[in-house]
């Protein structure tokens, strides 16, 4: 990989990055901005991924949640990997759902040994080993 610096893509600069080129090290997109196959962003995406290398950086998987995964969003996800062939894929360990609900927000899953335990036992479960 290039060993210049990467910049979080951002919608305003798409197409300017695509008719110029610049030298920049690598993109890195938030993943869930580029779930919609027929949007926008998708299709800059596909086209910038031919020139840099992508970090895919997921924000709303909700991974510390007592809430199971949400499949389709992995579904979704993996897709997007698929396509994109990023060298890097990422996701924050917090959570943003409760019963279903989610919120638009990333909040901090508490530091105790209970939250700890929570989250291994349920990654390391068969049907749901994601780490």
């Amino acid at each position: 990989m290039d060993k210049r610096i990467g910049i979080g893509l951002r919608q305003p600069h798409y197409q300017q990055i695509l008719e110029t080129l610049p030298e920049i090290g690598w993109l890195e997109v938030h993943s869930e901005n580029y779930f919609d196959p027929h949007g926008l962003g998708r299709y800059y995406l596909e086209q910038l991924s031919e020139h840099y290398p992508i970090s895919l950086h997921g924000i709303g998987m909700s991974l510390g949640s007592a809430d199971p995964l949400n499949h389709s969003h992995l579904n979704q996800l993996k897709q997007l990997i698929e396509l994109i062939q990023p060298f890097a894929v990422s996701e924050h360990l917090s959570w943003g759902s409760i019963g279903g609900r989610y919120f638009n927000d990333l909040l901090p899953i508490p530091y105790t040994r209970e939250a700890l335990n929570h989250f291994c036992a349920y990654y390391r479960d068969g049907d749901h080993r994601i780490i």
